[in-house]
Order: C-alpha cells, then structure tokens, then sequence
C-alpha cells in the first residue's frame, strides 16, 4: 500500500475513532504555562496531569499527532534517524483499558491498517529488577519481568520464544527482554533515579528491521558489535513504544502497584514513514525529501555522498519554519536562541557545500509549506522567509567579522576560538579550516583539546543555571508556583477590564520565584494602567473567590466568555476554571481553591517586546 504522511495521519485518526477514543488537539510547540521546558518535546506532554490523576474533559480514551521540538537533539542530526522537529504519534488509557488491548489495537495497526510485513517486526518488554521490591499483601517480592505483556506478545506474534535482548539478534525470536535503562518509564528515568512518590512502568518498544545487508544502513561505530534489536548499528528503528503507568515508588528500593493504571504510547511519524518506505533513512521520506532536492539543485554535490551536511540543513531549517510559524523569532534568550541555533548551523553546512545561503532560503522555506499543507494554510510567507533571511544575512556579516579578527590575532587560542563561537556565533569548523588554508594551523590537537575544555567549563555553567530546562513537560506544582498560575487568570482579566476587549493572551512562564504574562494589545498601557490592573488582581485575591472547576462542550463555554489561548486549539468538551464570578479560563489546571492562598501580588515590570504584544512580570 502506498502511504504518505497525509494518508497515515487520516489512518491514524480513523482507527483510534473506531475504538471510542477522543482526539486531543495538539498544543503549540512552546508550552504556555510550563516553564521547565523551552519546548513541546513529547505528545505526552500536555497530558501529565491526566496521567497522575486529573479528570480529563475528553474521558479516559484519547489520542493525538503531536509537533514537537528536542532541542537537546541537536548536535545529533546528521544520522539517518535524528530531527529536532518531529510529530508524535499517540494514544492513551487513563485508567481504562491496560496491556491486553493496548498492545493488541498496536499490532492490528501496524499489521493490518498499514501493511508493515509482520516478519520485519519485533518487540522488546521488560525484564524485571532484582535488586527492586514490590509490595503484594504487605509482602516484598521481587519486581519481575513484564509477563503480561510477554504474554501478550506470545498470542499476537504466534511464538512461545522469547530471549534476553543483550544475547544477541536471533530472526527466529521476535520477543527481547531488556532492563530498566532500555524498557522502564518515568519522568526520573530507571526505578533506581525515582524519587519517593514518583509514578512510572514497564515499557513495550516495537521495532522495525531493515536487513542484515549493513551496505544499505549508516556507517557506525556499533557495526562490528553484537548485533541486537535495541542497539544503534542501523538496522532497526524503533518506530513505537507503550509505556504502562503502573508503580509508585513508597521507599528505597522499593515499589507498589497503582490502583489506577494508565497508558501512554508514542511512536514518531517519521520513523513509521521510513519503515514504509523499507529505507532506514528518514530523510528520504516526503516530509524531508522536498527540502534535499532543493539542496541538491542548488549545488553541483549529491546526497550519497553528502549526507549529513544535507540533512542538517534540512532538519535545521524545516524547525525553523515551525518555530516560526508558533510565533518564534531568532534572538539571543530561550527559543528564539536556539531558532538562531538552527539557523547558523544550517547556513555553516550551506557554506561547506558551496552553496550561497541567501540563494536557498526562500525555495526551502516554500517547500516546507507545501509539504504541510494542513499546517501553513494561513503563514504569511513574506514574514517567514524575510526574518529567516535577515538572520541568514546577520550571520554571514558575523562570518566577516570573525574572519577579521582571527586575521588580526597573533595568537590563536582554544579560548580565543571559544570566545568567537560564544560572542559571534563563528563556528569552530570555519575557524580550523581558514586558519589550515592561510598555513596558522600549528597544533590541531593541543588547539581542538584546549576549545574543549572552555566548552566544558561552560557546559558547567549552564547546567547549574538552567537546570531542568529541557526535561519536557515535567512542570513545577509546587505551592508557590500554583498560586501564581491562579494570578494569571486574575491578571488576564484585569488587563481585560483595564485596556479593553482587545487583550488577548499570547503566553504566560510561571516559576517559584515569578510569573511573566505575554500578550496583545491595540496601545501600550500607561503606569496608571497597570498599577490599577495590579490593585484590581490585589482586590480579587482578598475577597477570597472560591475557584473550581466545570468540564462543559466547548460552545457553552465560550458562549459563557470564557478566555482562552488563542494558539491552542481546543476539544469538543473543555475544562473551564471559574475565579468567582470574576474570571472564567480554558484552563487544564491545578489552581489554589481560593484566592485568599495567593497572597498580595506586586507587579515589578512591564514592557513592550513587539508590534502589539507586551510582558508583565510579577511576584
């Protein structure tokens, strides 16, 4: 059968809609009340409350295709299975059905919806945890291997073999059992790095084998190795994995079961695509292929033989075109530097293939729309191609710059090359190859060694700085941190109040120390403005508004006036926050119970930050 990514999507939508589930609508790819993450990293994401016991206002059956964002996968593209951008394809049980049905409607998918040849497909479940308990009865056992899902797996695969993954790939076998670092689940990682409270499971990862001929996969370190289904040689992908909320850990060591179970699959539409296409590669599927051909024409060298510099422009710039399209501009702060990020990178690659970056903007970015066309219906694509070129030609100026100093320095140091990639973004690799073509390059290794270490140094840095800020979707719930996504919906509607219908939301990031408010307005509010908004949200707050909650049909609640985040789009049934009678919000919570918990809020900053949007601060 011939699927492309418009017919697996609609498959996708059919088959869970005929087993009762609702769809949820994917969420913009900067979260907007979560502030540990820079991005949507997972389809999962927007569901972690619902998975750790909230009532969802679609039920207990749902599913998504997802857009999301690793920017922690950078420095990864180049092979044949890395993108920073990337949709999720996935399903949920919130306490309804378990293992049996999941990894059944899974199977029935893959095999009889899209055709996958059952041959090509192999599967890997847990293998317990001998120095793990759980409690049964008030009794320790062991935590053992998933035998449900062994079990499970045996009737739909018509087999009663099944071998430790780490023995190696036998064809006759098609069930591998892997440890806690390979099939476990939890936002912490392995039961071992969970702490005491945390929920997590057994995981059930299904993979796709594309030969033993290695002459047709990437050329890798792990190829002369043990060939197994879980490891990194090329020659299988994993293109889904069910995870099974099942355990919360109670002390060291030790776990007990759920009394509500959960599920959560995701499996990336690109690696299915590939499997599709029998080809390991995901670039050569129809949401890259467009983007390469491009490439390929605008230089005299092919894709064989230059791969990876094709693939990361691909990758770099289709993420750009999303990020941008969810309202990203580059910049030198959280997602519009990484957008930068990509960009730069991308034209380096450019530079290497001898292509004149300016040259190519436009044509990428016009076959990324027509790629998604479901996706970009209403881009102004004057905008996107303008702010991505009047980046691109930053850049090259930033190119100049550094050619100028390094000609002008005596001696050139790790630190120094450090210095330029930091402060101008010039890339090491121009650096190394300038300074071999003009004969400077004395010492490669001492000069590689000593960059090296100032990247570590600032690796450091950046860690204890910003710690968390890619972990997806594992937001701060702490008291503090509640009572001000409370004050949000107080501030929303006071700005409202104050400035006029006009106002609308464009995104909010709330840590324990603060809260910031993006968003739109006709006119910039005076300072009596916004001291009268800060005394309307102090009177609110002191009245003591009972805040709750109601799930009703969308229309109703946005009959009602209910705010809402114009990005996001919404289900049939929503949940609405009622502040009183003050403030109503699509809003998926949690929230204080009355505004009295808040406490007096102070606004401390407020600033324009671009055509009709505006920041507020407040603590």
């Amino acid at each position: 059968m011939n699927i492309n990514h418009i017919k697996l999507r609609e498959l996708f939508n059919d088959f869970w809609k005929k087993n009762n589930h609702k769809e949820v609508p994917s969420i913009p790819l900067v979260p907007k009340d979560d502030p540990t993450t820079l991005f949507t990293g997972s389809g999962m994401q927007q569901l972690v409350p619902y998975l750790l016991g909230e009532t969802h206002p679609l039920g207990k059956r749902l599913f998504n295709i997802q857009r999301c964002i690793r920017a922690q996968d950078i420095e990864e593209v180049g092979d044949n299975r890395h993108d920073t951008f990337f949709e999720m394809m996935g399903n949920w049980s919130l306490g309804d059905y378990f293992k049996k049905e999941q990894l059944s409607w899974l199977w029935e998918f893959l095999t009889e919806e899209l055709k996958l040849p059952k041959e090509k497909l192999f599967v890997s479940v847990f293998d317990g945890e001998k120095n793990y308990k759980i409690l049964k009865n008030n009794l320790p056992q062991v935590l053992k291997p998933d035998l449900e899902s062994i079990q499970v797996w045996k009737k739909l695969l018509n087999t009663t073999k099944y071998q430790n993954g780490k023995l190696g790939f036998n064809p006759d076998i098609k069930i591998y059992l892997y440890d806690a670092n390979k099939n476990w689940w939890s936002r912490s990682g392995a039961p071992k790095e969970m702490p005491v409270g945390e929920v997590g499971g057994p995981d059930s990862e299904i993979f796709y084998d594309f030969g033993a001929d290695l002459k047709m996969h990437e050329k890798s370190i792990y190829s002369d190795q043990p060939c197994h289904i879980n490891c990194d040689c090329g020659r299988f992908l994993e293109i889904g994995n069910s995870v099974f909320m099942q355990y919360k850990k109670t002390a060291a060591n030790t776990v007990e079961e759920l009394p509500t179970k959960n599920v959560d699959f995701g499996g990336g539409l690109e690696r299915i695509l590939a499997a599709l296409n029998d080809d390991p590669d995901v670039f050569k599927t129809e949401v890259f292929w467009p983007v390469i051909e491009i490439i390929q024409k605008t230089t005299t060298k092919n894709y064989e033989e230059n791969k990876k510099a094709m693939r990361i422009i691909a990758d770099h710039m289709k993420t750009a075109v999303f990020l941008h399209e969810d309202g990203v501009e580059p910049s030198n702060k959280e997602q519009g530097y990484v957008m930068r990020r990509l960009i730069r990178r991308a034209v380096v690659q450019m530079m290497e293939l001898g292509i004149i970056p300016l040259k190519v903007v436009t044509p990428i970015c016009e076959a990324v729309v027509k790629i998604y066309p479901n996706y970009f219906g209403q881009t102004d694509f004057l905008k996107l191609h303008t702010d991505i070129e009047k980046e691109v030609a930053s850049f090259e100026k930033t190119i100049h710059r550094g050619v100028k100093i390094l000609q002008n320095q005596k001696d050139i140091t790790g630190k120094l090359l450090f210095d330029l990639k930091q402060s101008y973004g010039f890339p090491i690799e121009i650096s190394i190859e300038l300074m071999e073509k003009w004969g400077r390059l004395k010492n490669k290794v001492k000069l590689l060694e000593e960059f090296q270490n100032e990247v570590k140094k600032h690796q450091e840095l950046s860690r204890s700085s910003s710690a968390g800020k890619f972990k997806g979707g594992l937001a701060d719930q702490s008291e503090q941190t509640l009572k001000y996504h409370t004050a949000t919906h107080l501030l929303h509607q006071a700005l409202f109040d104050v400035l006029g219908q006009d106002v609308r939301q464009e995104g909010s990031n709330i840590t324990p120390e603060r809260l910031r408010f993006d968003y739109y307005a006709t006119r910039k509010p005076t300072e009596e403005e916004i001291k009268k908004v800060e005394s309307i949200i102090n009177e609110k707050i002191a009245e003591g508004l009972e805040v709750v909650f109601k799930i009703i049909p969308k229309e109703d609640a946005l009959k009602l006036g209910a705010k809402s985040f114009f990005r996001e789009k919404y289900p049939d049934m929503v949940k609405v926050y009622f502040i009183g009678k003050y403030s109503k919000e699509f809003c998926g919570g949690p929230h204080v119970k009355n505004t009295r918990e808040i406490g007096a809020i102070k606004i401390f900053k407020s600033e324009k930050i671009g055509g009709n949007l505006y920041r507020i601060y407040a603590k």
